[in-house]
């Protein structure tokens, strides 16, 4: 039986700013409107739109790191807006989030080794613990196919732009989440390795991970998620099956954005 996971109601969230054309006055500027769907267990949703169409701000919103002008985020059917600090901490430890930029993620300063198993470490104490995360880690690392001789090397100094990314997926996986939040984690992979991360993440879907994944790229979206949903301007144009929204879009933008897609 699924469960739910995640569930998003009428989500509404602003940002306050201030323009030339206001002559300097404050106005509040619409990241998302009135944003609604769920995910299960087990199940793959792919967000997509171009960039600053709320993307980022929707999963900064569902790890409550921005707080809602209207509508609610349930969490294992709690809700956010009456969650203790205390129960939005023992949440989170049940949700794993791939930053976008791999280069201000992750601490520079840490070795790849110490990087995957500081989330561990935060959690659980004891060395009996500790050598279980570097088990984990080392297992990770592995099947992100990292070669270990950099597992000891610094990130600041080691690593190239897709080396970090899959170090960021690793971090994020090593507490086991029920819910993976990824933005854009194949963006600095080549063809060889997006592929091998999008199998790893499917792994873990199919043991009953829920996915939810931000990207602009209609072709990835297809591969590693089931459904999706299209953002414009913080609001849902378009939903559907990912394969139906990449070969029958029904709404204009969708199109737009099938039709700026590379062809042979």
């Amino acid at each position: 039986m699924m469960e739910m996971i995640l569930e998003i109601k009428n989500l509404s969230l602003q940002f306050r700013g201030r323009y030339r054309f206001l002559r300097g006055r404050a106005s509040n500027v619409k990241a998302l409107d009135s944003v609604s769907f769920s995910l299960t267990s087990g199940d793959t949703l792919a967000v997509i739109g171009e960039s600053g169409s709320g993307k980022t701000s929707l999963l900064r919103a569902v790890m409550g790191l921005l707080p809602l002008h209207g509508g609610d985020i349930e969490l294992w059917g709690k809700s956010m807006r009456s969650m203790s600090a205390k129960e939005r901490s023992e949440i989170r430890r049940r949700c794993g989030y791939v930053l976008q930029d791999p280069y201000s993620s992750l601490p520079p300063t840490m070795s790849v080794m110490d990087a995957v198993t500081e989330p561990w470490n935060i959690v659980h104490h004891g060395r009996g613990k500790r050598e279980e995360g570097l088990s984990r880690a080392c297992a990770l690392l592995t099947e992100m196919k990292l070669p270990n001789d950099l597992w000891q090397s610094r990130v600041r100094y080691s690593l190239s732009g897709g080396q970090r990314q899959r170090v960021a997926v690793a971090r994020a996986l090593i507490l086991e989440p029920e819910l993976l939040l990824c933005d854009e984690p194949t963006a600095m992979q080549d063809i060889s390795t997006r592929g091998e991360v999008i199998e790893v993440l499917q792994r873990r879907v199919d043991a009953g991970m829920a996915l939810m994944l931000v990207t602009h790229d209609l072709f990835l979206a297809r591969r590693a998620a089931r459904r999706g949903i299209v953002l414009n301007k913080g609001i849902i144009v378009d939903a559907g099956d990912t394969e139906q929204l990449l070969r029958n879009p029904s709404h204009k933008y969708t199109r737009d954005l099938v039709a700026a897609l590379p062809k042979i």
